[in-house]
């Protein structure tokens, strides 16, 4: 019920936006005067994406002469993209295509706004094979596919070299286990006082969401059967040393710290105040831009062990939503842009990893030192856990980690209440 007021809600307060947007082809598309089928594309990629996507669209056109694509930039997410597009299914006047953050499929498939693209997939003989397992996995829901993998990326552990130098460390060698993590922050940190001057590392700082680190100790957030697992001894296991972190260092002073940072030019690891942290490959371009002189290198989130290194990853597809008048016309641009030739172009042009490892081995991503530990760990890397309280679950984690830090519950009560909350949710 509270689905089908939201989208009546969105129809009313986004119609007249969408009239606006989309022009004559916010109907998805139709055939014009030479025989074209032409398919309508929302999407949210400026700059480097932009490009890349305008050179895949070319080359889509070029092979298939029948088709043509009307690209149409909508807005970014968070900034109305989703609203947009949801009243646009719920008003029957949905794009033919839509890119589409694959951390969401489930959601919207679970509410029909998404086509069901297994008949396509099947008739085509489309099938995991030669996409990385985890976005394959985030593509579909209930053993049906929804999204066609465009983009991904990976989190591993950014490390200045320099200060690895300045503390009598071997910047070759970097740390494997998490006790050989903490020994190497330990000496990294220079604190002043409540001050931190510079500070080793702080687990949960950038992308060191708690699914990263219940991963590495061996945990899971999603048996098979679909129930959440959140109070996997293995998580609790991984928040109890984050809180004996918090405690080590002291959670006032490292929020002090952290609070009074920036970004771009002000981020703590660019700025020489933090010497190691978990990102992104986007870090590399910002590095460039921000700090070019800066010595860093990359190694995989260490675990308990220092063996079976993990990560996870997000990332990036195309959907058919629900109401989409040219679907097969759709589902070629869909199976094109996924496919090794629009991968390749794709990936080329806007920098991100392919969602298929023999693209990223010819684009030469193996060849260069920080790109090459992010394509070795993609292979074994997890998308979050595919549900349809994905963002419950994201926000109920982050929320645990925080209270357990600030020593406002114990690791093993506040996990267990993550679970029982997004297992409710999922019930109702």
């Amino acid at each position: 019920m509270a689905i089908k007021r939201s989208l009546s809600l969105l129809v009313l307060l986004f119609s007249t936006v969408l009239s606006g947007c989309a022009g004559g082809e916010a109907d998805g598309g139709s055939a014009d005067q030479e025989g074209k089928t032409t398919i309508t594309f929302w999407h949210s990629m400026t700059e480097l994406t932009g490009d890349a996507i305008a050179e895949v669209i070319k080359a889509f056109e070029a092979e298939h002469t029948d088709i043509k694509v009307n690209s149409v930039y909508i807005a970014q997410q968070g900034e109305g993209k989703n609203e947009k597009l949801l009243a646009a299914v719920a008003g029957g006047n949905a794009p033919d295509v839509a890119y589409f953050d694959r951390f969401e499929v489930a959601t919207w498939a679970n509410q029909g706004s998404l086509t069901d693209l297994t008949e396509f997939a099947a008739r085509d003989q489309i099938t995991e094979d030669g996409f990385y397992p985890f976005a394959w996995e985030e593509a579909s829901f209930d053993g049906k596919l929804y999204a066609m993998p465009t983009s991904t990326d990976a989190r591993l552990v950014f490390y200045n070299k320099e200060h690895f130098e300045q503390a009598g460390l071997d910047p070759e060698v970097t740390p494997k286990t998490i006790e050989e993590l903490e020994a190497v922050a330990e000496k990294l940190t220079i604190k002043e006082g409540n001050r931190f001057k510079q500070i080793g590392f702080i687990p949960w700082y950038g992308q060191g969401w708690f699914y990263g680190w219940g991963w590495a100790f061996g945990g899971e957030f999603l048996d098979e059967d679909g129930n959440v697992t959140a109070d996997h001894p293995k998580n609790i296991e991984a928040l109890t040393w984050m809180v004996d972190y918090a405690k080590k260092y002291n959670i006032e002073d490292i929020a002090s710290f952290t609070s009074s940072q920036g970004t771009s030019t002000m981020d703590p690891f660019f700025t020489g105040q933090l010497s190691m942290q978990v990102s992104g490959p986007w870090t590399v371009s910002q590095a460039k831009k921000f700090n070019p002189d800066l010595k860093y290198g990359v190694f995989p989130m260490p675990t308990p062990t220092g063996e079976n290194h993990t990560t996870w990853s997000g990332g990036w597809a195309t959907v058919m939503p629900k109401g989409s008048k040219n679907q097969d016309a759709a589902w070629e641009f869909m199976k094109f842009l996924s496919g090794e030739k629009g991968q390749e172009i794709f990936s080329r042009i806007s920098g991100d990893f392919s969602i298929k490892d023999k693209v990223n081995e010819q684009l030469g991503y193996k060849e260069d030192p920080i790109f090459k530990e992010f394509i070795d760990v993609l292979p074994v890397s997890h998308a979050r856990p595919v549900m349809t309280q994905g963002s419950l679950y994201w926000n109920e984690l982050a929320s645990a980690v925080d209270l357990a830090t600030r020593g406002k519950g114990t690791p093993e009560e506040l996990l267990k209440k993550v679970t029982d909350n997004v297992s409710k949710a999922l019930n109702e």
